[in-house]
């Protein structure tokens, strides 16, 4: 169902982009491999508790998240929400998280780790699934914020 609910996102954003299957995409290294890019390339979803409401950020895959630059823009400890949480809040399971076709109205901020690449590959709603896009579109589809949350 989750996939369906990105399925069901990008067509409604009039985003012709294809759902790319493999047999397990669930972490930077798995998606890279599968896809025959660097880690860097995979955009991964990181959803944070902050307070009683949550926050998703995209960064590079290869990238690190600084707590002190997150503390200082979320007023707030990032904090990993327990994977039931997880797919309460979004819909889609850990491994698959991405911020599309979400449950629930989340918002998303882009690392500017991101910028670095042409295309990224965040996952697609399950964990053997990933999308092809321009930092561009996903900015776009995203409605993200940019900002700098990754370790120097």
């Amino acid at each position: 169902m989750s996939v369906d609910s990105v399925a069901v996102f990008l067509n409604q954003n009039k985003k012709n982009i294809e759902i790319l299957r493999f047999e397990d995409t669930s972490t930077v290294a798995k998606a890279a491999d599968s896809l025959g890019v660097t880690p860097g390339e995979i955009a991964k979803s990181l959803l944070f508790k902050v307070k009683d409401d949550f926050v998703m950020v995209l960064m590079a895959g290869d990238k690190r998240l600084d707590n002190k630059k997150f503390k200082e823009i979320f007023h707030s400890k990032a904090k990993m929400p327990e994977a039931e949480e997880v797919s309460e809040a979004t819909g889609h399971p850990v491994g698959g998280v991405c911020p599309f076709g979400l449950k629930n109205p989340i918002p998303v901020f882009l690392d500017y780790s991101l910028q670095a690449y042409s295309f990224v590959f965040p996952a697609a709603g399950a964990s053997n699934t990933a999308i092809k896009l321009t930092v561009n579109e996903l900015e776009e589809l995203t409605k993200g914020q940019w900002v700098d949350l990754i370790q120097a």
